[in-house]
């Protein structure tokens, strides 16, 4: 008979236990970017309700932003570095293939022989990652996980784009997750559809922008990096017709429905998007609605815990609300779970 393995110890229930974000210092104001992109303040607006966004300067990079994000969440939970045992860091803007964001976040923090590690799932990536460590604490495998999502989609946008440019923006938002005494984040709700990539994507692959780049020099020609590109119609017309089902799942595995929310946290990808969801649900006029991208843009894996932060912070909602998290985007890909908001820093 095979000899018996020992396994974790699990925990009946995760909950989130602090959050903390970093806004960039530069607020770009939509009168910055109009020339470029010959629109208008009100175009944007009326298109988007983005009113300004922050990009990072050259030292606020995915791992300073990450950490001071992670510093707030660990203060705001009351727990050490030392204390946790993975770091999840969901984004799609890190330049390099390795090492791990996660891992040097790690070290930066002062954590020693913590496991650490990246995912990609677009706008999603922080659902997606939270998910992934309330898996990590109810099964006994971790006793404390930091989550980050974190963006500077600063550096892959083509500042001419008309349907990027004013879009997409940079920051950091990070929560620890660990045991708590009732369940305080819901089953995920999550899937993807890889036939519709073409909606949002890289223009072009490294390799190919690596042979561009060689033929260019031998010819005396020039090259185009490669550049985050959208299309906004087909986003749009996926996110109100298929993104109900999603919210209803993540409330029916919760068990609960739209009248028990005291907020609803969609990704910041467009406010016409918001305020159709909204409608399609039928939340109460009581439910807190972030829209955190009339400030700060779309800040993809960072958009929610950024927009968690702000509606804390302005007393639109308060710690320990039950809220509808909803992530989506790239891939396509969403995931959603019900959650009880955390204290902030």
């Amino acid at each position: 008979m095979p000899t018996p393995i020992a396994t974790a110890v699990p925990v009946t229930h995760a909950g989130i236990l602090g959050l903390g974000v970093y806004r960039p210092r530069r607020v770009v104001p939509n009168s910055e970017i109009v020339e470029a992109i010959e629109s208008s303040d009100e175009w944007i607006r009326t298109r988007s309700g983005i009113a300004a966004r922050h990009w990072a300067e050259p030292d606020e990079t995915i791992v300073s932003m990450s950490v001071a994000a992670a510093r707030d969440a660990l203060t705001a939970s009351g727990v050490s570095a030392e204390q946790i045992d993975a770091v999840v860091l969901a984004t799609s803007s890190q330049m390099v293939l390795g090492p791990s964001a996660g891992a040097v976040v790690a070290t930066e923090l002062g954590m020693h022989d913590t496991a650490a590690f990246d995912i990609s799932a677009g706008c999603a990536g922080f659902c997606y990652a939270l998910a992934d460590a309330a898996n990590l604490v109810r099964s006994g495998q971790a006793r404390q996980v930091l989550v980050i999502g974190v963006e500077r989609l600063s550096d892959l946008l083509d500042t001419t784009d008309r349907g990027c440019a004013f879009i997409f923006a940079d920051g950091a938002g990070a929560v620890v997750v660990g045991p708590a005494e009732q369940e305080g984040i819901g089953p995920v709700a999550w899937g993807s559809d890889g036939a519709r990539t073409s909606a949002i994507k890289q223009d072009k692959d490294f390799l190919e922008y690596f042979a561009e780049v060689a033929a260019a020099e031998a010819s005396g020609g020039t090259s185009q990096r490669p550049y985050i590109r959208m299309n906004g119609t087909e986003v749009f017309r996926w996110a109100v017709t298929f993104l109900e089902k999603a919210c209803r799942d993540a409330l029916e595995q919760a068990g609960l429905t739209a009248q028990d929310l005291d907020a609803f946290v969609p990704h910041q990808a467009n406010i016409r998007i918001t305020d159709a969801l909204v409608r399609t649900l039928g939340l109460p006029e009581s439910v807190a609605v972030a829209r955190d991208i009339i400030e700060t843009g779309n800040t993809s894996a960072a958009s929610i815990p950024m927009a968690m932060e702000q509606l804390v912070r302005s007393g639109g909602a308060n710690p320990g609300d039950t809220a509808l998290l909803l992530g989506f985007g790239a891939g396509l890909a969403y995931a959603g779970q019900v959650v009880h908001l955390p204290p902030i820093a």
